[in-house]
């Protein structure tokens, strides 16, 4: 058989199966990756919410990074949860020592985890300071949602314009590529999210769907952008198979628990459309 590119997710462990890594190996799965883990923290979570997390001592995600890379190779790479500022720093020198991000061979989509469903911070400030100076100067693509967009540049998105002029803001911290997500403007009957490469804008509009069972949509959007990214496809149409991937996942998604229920890659088992 051949053998599928290797894809490596340095993120949170989700103990209900929603978000988080699990979402991101699901989600390599069904797009045809080999999935690779970095565990940055195990969380206590159901639907309901977070009630607790344990971090991975920074020194160990560097190991992880660096043990898959020296024997299985890494064709792209994302995050998710990173916790802390102690555990950034250690993963931007890690992805250094092993040539992820723009400058060097392996893609790297900074999916910067943040915020809470409900629009908390999560990250402490020091951390917010070390994703804009030392992970989005590193990232191929960054994937933030409204509310961290606004943790992390002060602007608050509320149309196209200003989720453009957030956009800029974004690229002036170095990534490559900017993917200001639109899914949290609820004021807006569609889901547009918006592609910028410090010259041209973008735009992917998508179907809103009236589930509150959206939980892991933003790994999983991350997660598939970066399976194609692995396969050598240019930036815009990896993104473009990212939204067709995540809209049917939205439209897919089921209840579990008594809260939140996750979005669902299942379809792409059971067909080839996309």
């Amino acid at each position: 058989m051949t053998t599928p590119p290797t894809v490596l997710t340095i993120a949170g462990s989700d103990s209900g199966g929603g978000a988080g890594l699990q979402a991101d190996l699901r989600t390599f799965f069904a797009c045809g990756a080999h999935g690779m883990v970095a565990v940055t923290a195990v969380t206590v979570q159901n639907t309901i919410g977070v009630s607790g997390f344990v971090e991975i001592p920074p020194d160990v995600v560097a190991d992880q990074i660096e043990a898959v890379a020296v024997d299985i190779g890494i064709q792209a790479a994302k995050t998710g949860m990173l916790a802390s500022a102690d555990i950034i720093l250690a993963v931007a020198s890690a992805c250094d020592r092993v040539g992820i991000g723009k400058d060097g061979a392996i893609p790297f989509v900074v999916d910067p985890v943040a915020a809470s469903m409900g629009g908390d911070q999560l990250l402490a400030d020091n951390a917010l300071d070390a994703l804009r100076t030392e992970l989005f100067a590193r990232a191929t693509l960054v994937t933030p949602n409204l509310d961290e967009v606004r943790l992390l540049t002060g602007i608050d998105v509320t149309d196209v314009p200003t989720q453009k002029r957030a956009a800029e803001a974004l690229y002036a911290y170095g990534p490559q590529w900017v993917l200001v997500k639109g899914g949290h403007m609820k004021n807006v009957d569609d889901c547009m999210d918006l592609l910028y490469d410090g010259d041209q804008f973008y735009e992917l509009p998508g179907p809103r769907f009236d589930t509150g069972d959206t939980h892991g949509s933003g790994d999983t959007l991350a997660s598939a952008i970066t399976s194609q990214l692995a396969r050598g496809v240019p930036m815009p149409e990896a993104v473009a198979f990212g939204k067709r991937f995540i809209v049917r996942s939205v439209r897919d998604s089921y209840s579990l628990g008594k809260g939140h229920g996750p979005v669902s890659p299942f379809w792409r088992l059971s067909t080839d459309e996309v």
